[in-house]
């Protein structure tokens, strides 16, 4: 099949430096795989900004078109599981890391990396939510199963204005939490009321540097998206048997505590890994709530839709940590 298609394409100039411009690709240029997807929405994250500057530590090579979010209708497949006109949803693996993403019209993946869209969700809702949302479910999924239930008390949330953060904040005030969200921008705490927190924190309330190996005990559970000193400061906060679900490392990758909250506090550092995701029934599960039992009300609220063509600046924003909520990628 000869065809071509429009994409992101990011390049490494002679002088080392990285440009990303809008070309026109062939599908021959798309490496091998069972599924062959027209691409109708994307969404725009943090790992699609550093893979857009050249961060080798998410993509090796380059030219590339980044996007580890696509959702839209197969075109061509070779694998039963799949027939040409199917909507279905890629999310993570390696999508937009070394393989042609979804800032693409086109992309070309394994068959086991595709979800079929589940019902009650549409192919821009699905990516309304895209990673962000897979994470935040995830996040919820692991609470639940730790014992977190809604009535044991508040439930933070740092990060809270960004993709993941904003969502996890909706889909714990609609799964019956009180929520505190913590967040340096001082301009988005009506947003995040919207979104159905009851308290909203400043940065420094969840970043303590006193050193105290223990912290008066202030939340029953935790989502973090952010690291570092603030997810220490969370596992030395949390109330005896609490838990965080973490996902992220924005600040730092790195984590300095003692086995105190953990030995004297019973409390629970819970891992969350969006990009293989321990089971493909536990990913078509969570797609399911998404778009069932846990669909969000106003789902739109959360998303700003752009074409390709002005995408450029977003990535830009995302990188100076300037994005409230999702941005939403139209590529129909």
């Amino acid at each position: 099949m000869t065809k071509n298609f429009k994409a992101l394409v990011v390049s490494e100039t002679a002088d080392k430096r990285f440009v990303r411009e809008i070309r026109e690709r062939s599908l021959e240029e798309l490496p091998a795989g069972q599924v062959l997807i027209r691409v109708h929405y994307s969404s725009l994250n943090y790992k699609d900004a550093l893979s857009a500057i050249g961060n080798r530590g998410v993509t090796r090579r380059y030219p590339h078109t980044p996007g580890i979010d696509a959702a839209g209708v197969v075109e061509a497949s070779e694998s039963p599981a799949f027939a040409p006109g199917s909507e279905v949803i890629c999310t993570s693996y390696d999508l937009g890391m070394n393989t042609s993403g979804g800032f693409g019209e086109y992309i070309r993946v394994p068959a086991d990396w595709v979800v079929p869209l589940p019902p009650g969700l549409s192919l821009r809702e699905s990516m309304i939510y895209g990673t962000a949302g897979l994470t935040a479910a995830l996040c919820l999924e692991r609470l639940q199963q730790a014992g977190i239930a809604p009535g044991r008390g508040d439930i933070v949330v740092t990060g809270a204005t960004g993709g993941v953060g904003s969502i996890a904040v909706a889909l714990l005030a609609k799964t019956g939490y009180r929520v505190a969200a913590a967040t340096g921008k001082t301009e988005a705490h009506a947003f995040l009321r919207e979104l159905g927190a009851v308290e909203v924190l400043e940065r420094k309330d969840v970043d303590d540097t006193s050193g105290k190996p223990l912290l008066a005990p202030r939340w029953a559970g935790a989502v973090d998206t952010v690291g570092g000193n603030i997810l220490a400061t969370l596992l030395r906060a949390l109330a005896p048997g609490g838990a965080v679900a973490c996902c992220g490392l924005v600040a730092s990758p790195e984590l300095h505590l003692t086995v105190f909250p953990f030995i004297l506090r019973n409390v629970s550092l819970l891992g969350v890994d969006s990009v293989t995701v321990p089971s493909m029934e536990l990913r078509r599960r969570m797609w399911s709530r998404l778009g069932g039992e846990w669909k969000l009300p106003r789902l739109e609220r959360l998303a700003r839709e752009v074409t390709l063509e002005s995408l450029d600046p977003e990535i830009d924003r995302i990188l100076q940590g300037g994005q409230t909520g999702r941005v939403l990628v139209r590529l129909i």
